[in-house]
């Protein structure tokens, strides 16, 4: 079992080793994550002794069959739960040791989240929709507008900023969730089968738009369990019970033009 001696949050210790961090480049460090939920009188140990690194500017893809662990730990990357083993870093900050609200603001500021179902409010355009986490922490208005602006500009959504949900395809209410989570800049894209409720086409759009990003420099964690999908980004993580069973790089081919 591992074993952490506690260290002063302001400690000399605890900020050189943040900086340590910053300067590596990692945004994610992880040393024996886990997490364990009781059943009854039952433990289920859905993650455990997770070590993982990941530099800024990553394309990760996460990847294992029902029950591995991957929507744990994407629950954990995303603050949306608490470990209940290890550590965890982002951004150089130990988010496993912070409570509620300190986590909610990080979910707001750090991590920009893509679902399968979009999530987007169905009464407000898609304008409005992008302002949302801009709204929650107190962003001027004149500059809330501005950056949605600027983000629907970003996935090719300028002209549709006054269209509502029900008014777009899949496709663009796709786009519209992939600009509200980059609104803030934040440290890492989170993406959980963003092309699930798609057709090919769309998909194909969206997937091409992830590349986009990534080329711009964002690090995006895509959770798939499609594989010619997951072999669209540089790494993949592969799950099993819990445990990192494999940690592939990806060697994408370049092909010189004909």
């Amino acid at each position: 079992m591992l074993q952490y001696r506690l260290v002063p949050v302001n400690s000399p210790k605890r900020e050189s080793f943040r900086q340590d961090l910053v300067d590596q480049g990692l945004v994610i460090k992880t040393e024996g994550l886990g997490k364990t939920y009781f059943l009854g009188a039952e433990e289920v140990h859905a993650l455990c002794c997770v070590n993982l690194e990941i530099r800024r500017g990553d394309y990760l893809a996460i990847m294992g069959p029902s029950g591995s662990g991957k929507s744990t730990l994407m629950n954990l990357i995303g603050c949306l739960d608490s470990p209940s083993a290890g550590k965890y870093w982002l951004a150089g900050r130990l988010v496993s040791e912070l409570q509620d609200d300190d986590l909610a603001a990080i979910r707001n500021k750090d991590i920009g989240f893509v679902f399968q179902t979009f999530n987007l409010l169905p009464r407000v355009t898609a304008l409005r929709n992008v302002e949302l986490p801009m709204i929650y922490n107190g962003t001027p208005s004149d500059e809330r507008v501005a950056r949605a602006m600027q983000a629907l500009e970003s996935v090719e959504l300028g002209n549709r900023m006054t269209h509502k949900p029900s008014e777009l395809s899949g496709g663009q209410r796709q786009r519209v969730a992939i600009a509200r989570a980059l609104v803030n800049s934040p440290s890492i894209l989170l993406a959980d089968e963003p092309t699930g409720n798609l057709d090919t086409r769309n998909g194909e759009e969206i997937m091409a738009l992830f590349d986009n990003l990534h080329r711009q420099g964002n690090t995006i964690i895509l959770v798939t369990h499609e594989n010619d999908l997951a072999r669209r980004a540089d790494r993949i993580l592969h799950l099993r019970d819990g445990k990192i069973e494999s940690d592939e790089l990806v060697s994408h081919s370049i092909h010189a033009p004909s």
